[in-house]
């Protein structure tokens, strides 16, 4: 039976938490073994029931919107996203926060037994596992997280994720991750990348959706994931949440 996630022994640990130190952010190269990332990348590029997530402004009533794939299939679901996507292209057009990409919220579908005792499950399990946790305590100093959610996302053509900072530090968030399993071929023509701003705007640090990479980052800072245009192939898939310390 094939492994379906073990972290690489050959990291330098040591390396990756003073680059941490020094920048509040690192992408950890190679994380998985190789047998490990592709068996990911296979239950995410062919094995994941992709819905939609869309967000129009951050203001009151303007809240996250989310779609399963059973739903998507529907001329009302359809209809639906259709109309939530347009406002947030109006909502990123006047300069707001707003997002859209395909997605599966893997914690959501534990905690409601969507697919019982399904891989994604697994996964999540591995997220929360030691292995996987002392690796994330040891790059960022931060030795009492306990913790991580997580989902599934794919960023397709037309599909970005507005500047924000991830303000949510009194729920317990303390470092944000993104597991990428996009495309090897991936080309920096093709958009989603990590991309971190400072106070002007100003583009400081940006990360490709290198296969088999981790993207650790404190916070709140300020990041993105730029457009997808529409001549992109599909392939940018991560999973992607953050890491508490209650």
């Amino acid at each position: 039976m094939k492994k379906l996630f073990e972290i690489n022994p050959d990291l330098d640990r040591k390396a990756l938490a003073h680059r941490f130190a020094d920048r509040t952010r690192v992408q950890v190269r190679d994380v998985l073994t190789d047998e490990t990332a592709r068996e990911v990348q296979k239950i995410l590029l062919g094995g994941t029931k992709w819905g939609m997530a869309v967000q129009a402004g951050d203001g009151p009533g303007n809240d996250p919107q989310s779609w399963r794939l059973e739903e998507v299939r529907t001329p009302e679901g359809a209809q639906a996203i259709n109309d939530a996507a347009n406002a947030a292209h109006r909502a990123s057009a006047s300069g707001d926060y707003a997002f859209r990409f395909a997605h599966y919220p893997i914690l959501t579908a534990v905690q409601e037994r969507w697919e019982p005792e399904g891989v994604h499950e697994l996964l999540l399990e591995y997220i929360n596992a030691p292995q996987f946790l002392d690796l994330v305590r040891e790059v960022t100093g931060i030795a009492h997280l306990v913790k991580a959610d997580g989902q599934a996302t794919l960023f397709a053509a037309n599909q970005y994720l507005g500047r924000h900072i991830d303000s949510h530090v009194a729920e317990g968030w303390r470092v944000a991750y993104v597991l990428n399993f996009a495309r090897e071929d991936w080309h920096p023509d093709w958009g989603g990348y990590l991309l971190f701003l400072d106070e002007d705007g100003d583009v400081i640090e940006g990360f490709r959706p290198r296969f088999n990479s981790l993207n650790l980052f404190a916070v709140p800072q300020s990041h993105m994931v730029s457009y997808v245009p529409p001549f992109a192939p599909i392939g940018r898939v991560a999973i992607t949440g953050w890491l508490r310390d209650r």
